[in-house]
């Protein structure tokens, strides 16, 4: 293939990531505004759905499968899937809530280490002892199951430390919300400048000033009006700066680290890749083991906002970060999707389950909806492979 013919299907691919990536923001929007009218009523002229009470409810039941997805971003992109992170989840708050006798630090940290090492058992399995993914996880989703079964007898284990359930249920203060929206700001702005004299210090073209003020200007604009709405419902919620604190790291560590790259390759060509010299093992194994760590924070989130631990606690939870996934951009086959597109398919999954049970929606119609949502997120993505 020539120089030209690679430059012409790399700038398709750019197009067809920015055109889905748009799509999906303007399904999340038409979403927003349809729940907003129809939640208008006698008590609620203007809607209830974009309130900053329900608003910020939607986005702290949201911020647990954020985490998951993120976490399973990683291990689709690299060419596998993990069905058990909802028993894991399961487990791990499990293990948090029955050791808050040793002190809140070291519960938590329990939480973590035993996703870690769940992730690092099944990677084990599937790196090298080459079980397929889909077994090995399929298996634990049964096994992490029946242990947390065991360990509580069948029963509920209350959350009785304030720090542990603040993490689920409270805000920051207001004006540490202006702070990071500052030190957001401040962010953006230096990463823009900064992209843009590395571009003419390597003679390539430069933006122009009103292009650098309007990449500046509207993610701006979104910060503060998000950290206004938060703060008229309290602050903006704990669990919700977990999230974008993963989210953030995650899109540096894909998007700007080597261990990135070679988790899509990994996943966009395994052969290829094992040529090139990545050692697809210890990528894989990896990629569990974060997992693992990521479902062990958000059993956390999750037990700290419910306040409690009960053996069934996670159910179907790996299937609605799997759906985030997908719905966000990932490609099943493995070696494309991005944190920003996953987190995305969470906020959409979670707005339609908060406008549907706003609306009273029955239960069978909500998993119809969310059935065909899936769906028509897969055929899309098809279409777009067809036409690459």
């Amino acid at each position: 293939m020539t120089d030209s013919a690679n430059t012409r299907t790399g700038r398709f691919k750019i197009r067809t990531s920015a055109l889905r990536a748009y799509t999906m923001l303007l399904a999340l929007i038409v979403i927003w505004l349809f729940f907003q009218w129809a939640t208008i009523d006698q008590y609620h002229p203007y809607g209830l759905f974009l309130g900053a009470v329900n608003f910020s409810k939607l986005l702290q039941q949201m911020a647990v499968t954020g985490v998951l997805a993120v976490g399973m971003l990683m291990v689709i992109v690299c060419g596998n899937i993990d069905l058990s992170v909802g028993a894991v989840v399961g487990l791990s708050g499990g293990i948090a809530a029955m050791s808050q006798g040793w002190g809140v630090v070291p519960s938590l940290a329990a939480a973590i280490v035993v996703g870690l090492l769940i992730g690092a058992i099944q990677g084990t399995l599937v790196a090298y002892v080459n079980i397929p993914a889909f077994i090995v996880t399929l298996g634990g989703l049964e096994a992490w199951r029946g242990v947390i079964l065991k360990l509580t007898k069948g029963a509920t284990i209350p959350v009785e430390h304030p720090f542990f359930r603040s993490l689920g249920r409270d805000f920051i203060d207001p004006r540490i919300g202006f702070g990071l929206a500052i030190a957001g700001i401040a962010a953006i702005a230096w990463t823009n400048i900064r992209r843009n004299r590395a571009r003419q210090r390597h003679g390539l073209k430069v933006l122009s000033a009103a292009a650098i003020a309007t990449r500046i200007l509207f993610p701006s604009v979104v910060i503060v009006a998000f950290i206004f709405l938060m703060n008229k419902a309290g602050g903006v919620p704990i669990p919700v700066i977990f999230l974008l604190a993963v989210a953030l790291a995650g899109s540096f560590l894909t998007a700007n680290t080597t261990f990135g790259r070679y988790l899509y390759a990994i996943g966009g060509n395994p052969d290829a890749a094992r040529l090139s010299g990545i050692n697809l093992r210890r990528y894989i194994l990896a990629a569990f083991c974060v997992m693992g760590a990521l479902a062990g924070l958000a059993s956390i989130l999750h037990t700290a906002r419910v306040g409690s631990a009960s053996p069934d606690a996670g159910s179907l939870m790996e299937l609605d970060a799997i759906a985030s996934c997908v719905i966000g951009g990932t490609s099943l086959m493995g070696g494309r999707g991005t944190v920003f597109g996953a987190v995305l398919g969470a906020l959409i999954l979670a707005s339609l389950d908060n406008g549907m049970s706003l609306l009273n929606v029955e239960n069978w119609a909500q998993y119809v909806v969310k059935g065909g949502v899936l769906v028509a997120a897969v055929g899309f993505d098809m279409f777009g492979r067809r036409k690459a």
